[in-house]
């Protein structure tokens, strides 16, 4: 069976790399690695949600799901300090790297929590949901990510999503529209779109 970057324990060998990149105006030094979603820079999709990710305007954490190596949860950690950013991920190996790219660049304001979607994450409420969705898991598994992240969200809590147009953005936005009565897009480009919801 091939591996993918959701699988849980990913078996290939390990070769990390890193890289520094500039993100919101700062840079920061990620290290990345096989069996882990993009291994070799911060991904286009990624950078466009961080950069059009706006503070909500209600109290509360922020959750990065599917945090991968951690670029959105990090970015988004120097940038709101004053916010714990809880960064999510099934892949374990993807989890250690988070810690350590946070660590590295001298962040206190994270939590990492290896989480199959919400599975580990039920006694929480978020202010926002910032997610890059693991597309290659299939339709089901991102649609059931939206509709546990409406329950997931504080009232007048946000979720951002990135996805492509190729890769089911307007059926990501029929659902999301289903779910919250609402769905607005943020940022079209190359593609890719940026939804944003609110929890009315």
């Amino acid at each position: 069976m091939s591996e993918h970057y959701f699988s849980d324990k990913p078996q290939s060998k390990t070769s990390p790399r890193t890289w520094t990149y500039h993100l919101r105006g700062k840079d920061y030094t990620f290290t990345s690695d096989v069996g882990v979603f993009s291994k070799n820079e911060v991904d286009f999709g990624s950078r466009l949600l961080i950069e059009q990710f706006q503070e909500p305007g209600i109290s509360g954490d922020l959750l990065d799901l599917g945090c991968g190596y951690g670029p959105i949860g990090i970015t988004l950690a120097e940038n709101f300090k004053n916010r714990t950013i809880v960064m999510a991920d099934v892949n374990e190996r993807a989890l250690a790297l988070a810690e350590k790219n946070a660590s590295d660049n001298k962040l206190t304001n994270t939590v990492v929590i290896q989480s199959d979607s919400f599975s580990n994450l039920t006694d929480k409420q978020f202010a926002a949901i910032i997610t890059n969705p693991p597309i290659r898991a299939g339709k089901r598994v991102v649609h059931q990510m939206f509709e546990e992240s409406l329950a997931a969200l504080l009232p007048g809590g946000e979720l951002w999503v990135v996805i492509q147009k190729k890769q089911g953005a307007p059926s990501a936005m029929d659902k999301i529209q289903g779910l919250f009565g609402n769905v607005e897009v943020v940022s079209k480009n190359k593609g890719y779109y940026i939804l944003r919801a609110v929890n009315n």
